[in-house]
Parts: structure tokens; sequence; C-alpha cells
């Protein structure tokens, strides 16, 4: 009967590991980073805090995930989730610049190079990103039409 329940627990130890294992698998991440801001330390935050305290957080360099939308006079960083507003009001404007130059980690591939994409921006629309940047409350984006921006992007994780 012992020997009954060890061959039990030793096959359901066994599926668990094996899917552990394939989960981990899933997918690579991809991540751009720029040396501009080695030297800061960024304060992670959740979306909707940030938002909710934008003011708190103006100057202050964050690590924070959202979906990203890109479009023609859009460049936001919106809620993941589906369940929220994801109007421009409730969104960060993303500023990027060149002063910050962004690369594939451990290559010279940069996340603005049409060459490598086959003249398209890396796919980057609705999908959900980690992004490092520093807060500016006061700059409301393209048309003035946002919460505020996060710029000075120096990381950005596919």
């Amino acid at each position: 009967m012992v020997s009954a329940y060890t061959t039990i627990f030793a096959k359901i130890s066994g599926l668990m590991i094996l899917l552990l294992v394939m989960q981990s698998c899933t997918g690579k991440k991809i991540y751009y980073k720029s040396n501009c801001d080695d030297s800061r330390t960024f304060k992670h935050i959740g979306f909707s805090q940030l938002m909710d305290s934008l003011a708190y957080y103006d100057n202050q360099y964050v690590e924070v995930s959202g979906k990203y939308q890109q479009s023609k006079g859009q460049s936001a960083l919106v809620n993941d989730s589906s369940f929220v507003d994801h109007s421009a009001a409730k969104s960060l404007w993303v500023e990027f610049s060149p002063e910050c130059p962004l690369y594939l980690a451990g290559t010279r591939i940069g996340f603005f190079d049409y060459d490598y994409n086959d003249g398209k921006l890396t796919p980057v629309n609705n999908k959900v990103i980690v992004i490092r940047g520093k807060i500016n409350a006061g700059f409301k984006g393209h048309l003035g039409a946002y919460k505020g921006s996060i710029e000075h992007i120096s990381y950005i994780k596919l």
C-alpha cells in the first residue's frame, strides 16, 4: 500500500516539475537598454498607483509596466488591464529621446533600427512592456492630451 502511494506521489511530482520547466521556457524576453541612467535607482511602481499619484512621482525615475500603444501622433503607455479606461487622459505619453539610444542587449541594434526590422518600427504596439524613465507630470504629450509623460527612457523589456 505504501509503495502505491509512493509511486503516485513520484508521478505527480515528476509531472509538476515537467510543467514548471515547460512554463519557464515559454518565451525569451527581449531587452533594449541605454547607458544614460546606469547610476540611477528606479522605483518599481504599479501603473495604477503611478497614475493616481503622478504629481508625487514628478521628476523621479521609475520602472513601470503597461501596454504600449503606438500610431500616428501616439506613443503612450496605458494600463494593461482590459477593465479600465485607456483614454489619453488616463495614459502616459512616452517621450523617446535621441540622447538615450536604446540598443538590443548585447548588440548595436537600436530600438528604432528600421534596417533590422524590415523598414518598420520594433513591433511593440499593443504589447505589455516594462519601461524605465523619468516622470514629467507637467508635459502632457501630443496635443496636451495625456496625464503626463515618461521621458529619458533607458530600458524597455518586451
